[in-house]
């Protein structure tokens, strides 16, 4: 009989396989809870980066015109590799011609803003970044931004820096680009 008792036991001991697949099922479910919360705080993160990204831009063109007295290349519209030389501080650049740093870039990594292979500054998308000017010294920018994010018209600023969500993407979701658009007038 102690033996019958001893082995009952034991038996008890382990799992039957009804409760590892139920262990297994629970373990899924709050996986699958987990999954969206990662995507939306790495989505936060990057929504961060682009802001952050905007403002520096725009804090590096005006530090430009304080230093020279104009607003470099004031036809650009996007912040493209011309651009990042005048603002990096590159050697040969005749229009910054004393090497100033205005902004440090460093190359675009998945997930991260940087500068593309072309040498373009691109948000942490992978979208160029967009940019206008008060070109004619009036203190207002006629348009800046672009639907499905914001779009201003008559802007009181010298400058203005944006990321067009829509660039890069395949399969616009307008509510995602919406979460996604950056400025540095907001």
């Amino acid at each position: 009989m102690n033996r019958q008792k001893s082995h009952t036991s034991k038996a008890r001991l382990a799992f039957t396989l009804i409760e590892l697949l139920v262990v297994i099922a629970i373990i899924g479910i709050l996986a699958s809870l987990l999954f969206p919360a990662a995507g939306s705080a790495i989505d936060s993160a990057r929504r961060t980066t682009a802001k952050n990204d905007v403002v520096q831009i725009a804090t590096a063109v005006t530090g430009y015109e304080t230093e020279y007295g104009r607003l470099p290349l004031p036809n650009k519209t996007t912040v493209d590799k011309d651009l990042v030389n005048i603002l990096s501080g590159q050697s040969g650049n005749t229009n910054n011609p004393r090497q100033i740093v205005f902004m440090e870039f460093s190359e675009a990594k998945k997930g991260r803003s940087g500068t593309n292979s072309n040498g373009d500054y691109v948000d942490p998308w992978g979208a160029i970044y967009q940019i206008a000017f008060d070109d004619n010294n009036d203190h207002t920018i006629a348009s800046a931004g672009k639907a499905p994010g914001p779009k201003v018209t008559n802007l009181r600023k010298r400058v203005a820096v944006w990321n067009d969500v829509t660039l890069g993407t395949d399969n616009p979701n307008t509510a995602k680009q919406q979460r996604r658009t950056v400025t540095s007038w907001e």
